[in-house]
């Protein structure tokens, strides 16, 4: 039974850089937002500075390592699927181009 069914707020923390942040909703389909499907399952909560029913994306999993890891530009990166920064840098020539270019910016900037 997920979090929004429990009515229970449960806690997400990075495993990078440990942000942390109770979430409303753990899977692709959140119940609140009926006409919302994510490309991946994600960590997800009710938007609390607005009244109408929009969400926060907090993170996912690594599709490689499993770690549960925030979307945050330093921590993952989703392209198809949601990696970790280590497991992308580790894996990086199996990127497009693109993503290699924009992360070698990132490292040295």
């Amino acid at each position: 039974m997920d979090a929004e069914k429990e009515g229970k707020r449960r806690s997400f923390e990075c495993s990078s850089c440990q942000f942390s942040s109770p979430y409303d909703y753990f899977g692709k389909r959140p119940g609140f937002l009926k006409s919302i499907v994510l490309l991946e399952e994600a960590y997800v909560m009710k938007d609390p500075f607005t009244p109408e029913n929009r969400h926060l994306t907090l993170g996912g999993h690594c599709s490689e390592c499993n770690k549960p890891v925030c979307v945050g530009k330093d921590c993952s990166i989703f392209y198809t699927r949601r990696f970790c920064i280590d497991c992308v840098m580790e894996n990086l020539e199996e990127f497009p181009k693109e993503v290699q270019q924009e992360l070698n910016k990132k490292d040295k900037g």
